[in-house]
């Protein structure tokens, strides 16, 4: 009978323990649910709940391992204290209405694989040490009111395939080292304030897939050997400043290239095809892919 009973408070014990987080990462949680208008939510939070019972929260070993908020009327902004969630793999907190700046602590979060603060209202910059970010596939901070320029520590997250970046007030120029993105699948950069020649470098992305750099200041000889990337499917980089050596044709109008591969094995840089009135995929809304 004491056998039975002990049974049965262990499992008691064992149910009221499961979802239990550690204060730290309990508390930047509710920071994050008072900072961004938690009472305005979609789907909110019972505070009073075990914290595996909240929207969006996925817990490993009583740990903090996703944080997935997309398209749930979030206001406000994110708290520093977001980096105290030390085991977060993915944050994603696309699709809301966010102002504020990307806080520093941010970067703080080594295991993150996903980061997708996409469709906000974000202003600032990126993070200047996003590059301690190592284990960062996907980066997506399209659609925001982002200014300044592309941190150079970016070339420094190794295994890093999905740049999402369209849509903002970004400016400068793509730093060189961002050939060394070996792994690079998508590179969106289209309707920003960016600048300067585009880097021979980024010849070197063989798993590039989609290169959009369309609406902004490049200028100088486009680097036709991008075009024989074996992966690449969709190009935009019409309405650009780029030589007449390279879209001559289309001087005059300034509406220079739009091509989207079929997946054939024609690879030439045929000037009578560059310019289609046909409808484009848009790559840089899409939240379809294998990434939470």
């Amino acid at each position: 009978m004491r056998k039975s009973i002990f049974m049965l408070f262990m499992v008691i014990i064992g149910q009221f323990l499961s979802g239990q987080v550690s204060d730290l990462e309990k508390n930047a949680l509710i920071d994050l649910y008072n900072s961004a208008k938690g009472d305005t939510w979609t789907k909110g939070w019972d505070l009073n709940a075990p914290v595996s019972s909240w929207e969006g929260i996925t817990l490993e070993n009583n740990k903090v391992v996703s944080v997935n908020l997309m398209n749930n009327n979030l206001r406000g902004s994110i708290p520093n204290s977001i980096g105290d969630l030390k085991n977060l793999k993915v944050l994603n907190l696309a699709l809301n209405n966010i102002g504020g700046s990307i806080p520093e602590s941010i970067t703080e979060l080594r295991k993150l694989v996903v980061l997708r603060l996409g469709k906000n209202k974000i202003t600032g910059g990126i993070p200047k040490n996003i590059g301690s970010l190592e284990k960062l596939l996907v980066l997506d901070l399209f659609y925001n009111d982002l200014s300044g320029e592309l941190p150079q520590s970016m070339s420094e997250i190794k295994r890093l395939r999905v740049i999402l970046l369209s849509h903002n007030e970004l400016s400068g120029s793509i730093p060189l080292t961002y050939g060394n993105l070996k792994y690079l699948e998508r590179l969106e950069l289209g309707d920003n304030n960016f600048s300067g020649e585009v880097p021979e470098s980024l010849e070197n992305l063989t798993n590039l897939k989609m290169l959009v750099l369309a609406e902004n200041r490049f200028r100088g000889e486009f680097p036709e050997d991008i075009l024989s990337l074996p992966n690449l499917k969709l190009v935009q980089l019409q309405n650009n400043r780029f030589g007449g050596n390279d879209f001559s044709n289309d001087a005059a109008n300034n509406n220079f290239a739009l091509f989207d591969f079929d997946g054939g094995n024609h690879r030439n840089f045929d000037l009578n095809k560059i310019n289609s009135n046909k409808d484009v995929r848009t790559a840089d809304t899409r939240f379809e892919d294998s990434f939470n």
